[in-house]
């Protein structure tokens, strides 16, 4: 799991961006007041003042940081602000003097029209940076609160798949108590191993690899109960196999595909996992052989295991940010299912990987 999350990076490409329009407005009011300063002389003039405020602009944003915008407002806050306003532009018209100074090699401090309206234009330029600084931290928080509460949910709908699984997987060996005794006792055995790993496993993407070898101890329980009648092919490339995905999210289909298509059919049944990684994304194909049904029956189905993997998708994708905790522009994570009478059922799960071909942890 990654640690508190960054500034969002496109604040800090923009910053120097967002001066742009502030330089250009000084530059006409330079030239509109000074009527005989030429275009060249009033931009480097705009220049100066923008640079001097963008060095002394982290003052503002670590003041805005100490004293929070209160709820409800408060005098002592607009009090500390207004001292403050006054303090950062003076020492705006300071830090303008010393860089013009730097410039002419000797001590210039060109106020222009006047003291009184330089300490103005720079509370003012203070007001614009607290009023921005203000407004990420409101966006920042608003970002925290929706990752909480998409990561709850996806907690809340883990609990509720797993416990879904291993109420299927006790049918399994309760449909064997009564024919076949050794067999269910070593049914248990192996329910007990998939216990232990659904209470051990509190991540939310793993490896296909990993999801795999689960599946593969859930299939044994199942040959106990069908034997020959449960067929399994599983195809994966290697790079396939390293891609990440949500946790128990093979496991469902593969669970849905015995269920509906193995446990109906008194022949054999084939169920075939197929596994690739193209462009970005990992595919995932889950079909069975066995009767298939219509979209108004799988509308209907009262099973909820496809519903809730549809869901921790949705709220997977809210978590998957980059760094900097703006959204990556990308295809979402998705489900597609297709069946049709005597024609089988297939699942398609499509989760995109990171752009390096690393897999994307939720922070």
């Amino acid at each position: 799991m990654r640690g508190p999350r960054a500034r969002p990076r496109w604040i800090s490409l923009w910053l120097p961006v967002a001066w742009l329009p502030v330089w250009a407005f000084f530059v006409v009011v330079i030239i509109g007041v000074h009527g005989d300063v030429d275009f060249h002389a009033g931009a480097l003039l705009a220049l100066r003042l923008i640079v001097a405020a963008a060095i002394l602009t982290p003052l503002v944003q670590r003041l805005a940081a100490r004293h929070p915008w209160p709820r409800p407002f408060r005098l002592r806050f607009a009090a500390i602000h207004l001292v403050a306003a006054a303090a950062w532009s003076l020492a705006w018209i300071l830090l303008h003097g010393l860089i013009t100074s730097a410039m002419h090699t000797r001590w210039t401090l060109a106020l222009g029209v006047g003291f009184g309206p330089f300490l103005a234009m720079g509370m003012w330029l203070y007001m614009i940076v607290a009023g921005v600084s203000y407004a990420v931290r409101a966006s920042e928080r608003a970002a925290r609160a929706e990752a909480v509460a998409a990561q709850s949910q996806l907690a809340a709908l883990r609990a509720q798949l797993n416990p879904h699984f291993l109420f299927n997987a006790l049918h399994t060996v309760v449909h064997l108590i009564p024919g076949d005794p050794r067999r269910a006792a070593t049914a248990a055995e192996v329910l007990a191993g998939l216990l232990r790993v659904t209470l051990e496993e509190d991540r939310d993407l793993v490896t296909l690899d990993e999801e795999w070898a689960f599946v593969a101890r859930y299939l044994d329980l199942e040959r106990l109960r069908f034997g020959d009648r449960l067929r399994v092919h599983l195809a994966a490339s290697e790079e396939a196999r390293a891609a990440l995905l949500p946790s128990f999210a093979v496991q469902t289909l593969v669970e849905n595909a015995v269920r509906h298509g193995v446990g109906p059919s008194v022949e054999p049944t084939a169920v075939a996992v197929t596994a690739t990684l193209a462009d970005g994304v990992l595919t995932v194909e889950v079909r069975d052989d066995g009767a298939g049904a219509t979209a108004a029956d799988v509308a209907a189905s009262p099973g909820s295991g496809l519903r809730r993997l549809r869901e921790r998708l949705e709220a997977l994708e809210a978590l998957h940010e980059d760094e900097g905790g703006s959204r990556r522009r990308r295809s979402a994570a998705r489900l597609d299912l297709a069946t049709t009478p005597g024609g089988g059922f297939t699942a398609t799960l499509r989760i995109p990987q990171d752009p390096d071909g690393d897999p994307q942890e939720p922070p």
